[in-house]
């Protein structure tokens, strides 16, 4: 195992996931690197169909990648076994869906519900009712705990749903949209209980979501586009509020104690090969398309669209050329070029 694997949390490099249907492949992540510290929360956004659910069901052990490496906690995911594969999934994350209905039992209470994975995993009655009461408290249901789901709203649901997550004491927790279903005063509930959990427990937290104001409640948030990392946004500033003791009600999603100025810096992600992604409105903005120039400056690397000429084509100099040679260009010249035609020709 590497050190940077060693180290980090979470570690992928150049991970790539290939889906076939019928005669068609289709590419859902393309060399994505990633890296997340342990007890860390991370949120994850992108456009639909960018690659984020594919990477959670592969850091959930739901999925194996095509190509790349994959790290969690120190366990190579690309080459667990699928016994070993199925107790890390059991044993060492908690996932928290969209859908209410996918996370809980109908039938069971919001307490039964919270035990039904450690009755699984074979603890002791007594041991499983006690960690599924204080995990409802830390969410904010102990007085919820004997409701079934169809008495429970969605920013409830979704918060039982939490608790059933952490049920097995995991070491990560996977949340795929827990906020999609709900209006913005619950998500913003929903975002301060995972806030307040991961510093609880410690949980290493990646979400992902459509929710821009996510950033308020996470360490930092990546932006996944076209199957790549391409930018990430931290925090410069403290977080903006106090959150109340677990104990109180999340329901009204509003921030408690004094507001704080908010300040994000967002940078380009750079990936093992060198090659980063430029947000869209800024390759817009300085009209480059698809060749650019780079220029070594003081602080950094320019980059600027390539000139063209007059008659439309890229200017660029051959790497291979002594300076002051001719310049020249199509197909014939370079034929020449290849030829020795133009060797020795120098500008006046």
């Amino acid at each position: 195992m590497s050190d940077i694997a060693e180290n980090a949390f979470i570690q992928c490099e150049g991970l790539v996931k290939i889906y076939k249907i019928a005669d068609l492949e289709v590419v859902a992540l393309q060399g994505l690197d990633l890296r997340v510290e342990r007890g860390e929360m991370l949120g994850i956004v992108g456009a639909s169909g960018s690659g984020k659910t594919t990477l959670m069901n592969i850091l959930g052990g739901l999925d194996r990648p095509s190509a790349g490496s994959v790290w969690v906690d120190g366990m190579n995911l690309l080459a667990l076994p699928e016994a070993a594969l199925n107790r890390f999934r059991s044993n060492r994350v908690g996932f928290v869906w969209q859908q209410g209905a996918r996370n809980l039992v109908p039938y069971l209470t919001a307490l039964e519900n919270v035990r039904l994975p450690m009755t699984i995993t074979g603890q002791r009655w007594s041991v499983a009712r006690q960690r599924a009461e204080g995990l409802l408290e830390s969410v904010g249901l102990t007085d919820r705990r004997n409701h079934r789901l169809l008495e429970l709203s969605g920013g409830e649901q979704q918060r039982v749903a939490i608790a059933v997550a952490l049920a097995n004491n995991p070491a990560l927790l996977l949340a795929d949209e827990p906020t999609g279903e709900v209006d913005s005063t619950t998500a913003a509930g929903i975002f301060q209980v995972l806030q307040e959990l991961n510093r609880q427990f410690g949980v290493t937290t990646l979400i992902v979501s459509h929710d821009p104001g996510i950033a308020r409640y996470v360490d930092r948030v990546v932006a996944i586009r076209d199957g790549k990392t391409s930018s990430e946004t931290v925090r410069q500033t403290p977080l903006p509020h106090l959150i109340e003791p677990a104990s109180a009600s999340y329901g009204d999603g509003k921030p408690q104690g004094e507001a704080r100025e908010e300040i994000y810096e967002e940078v380009v992600l750079l990936d093992s090969a060198g090659r980063l992604q430029v947000p869209r409105d800024l390759l817009v903005q300085t009209n480059i398309k698809g060749r650019v120039q780079l220029e070594l400056v003081e602080g950094g690397i320019l980059i600027r669209p390539a000139r063209a000429t007059p008659s439309g084509r890229i200017e660029r100099k051959s790497i291979d050329e002594p300076a002051g040679l001719i310049e020249t260009h199509g197909l014939q010249s370079w034929w020449k070029r290849v030829r020795g035609e133009n060797r020795g020709r120098r500008l006046e």
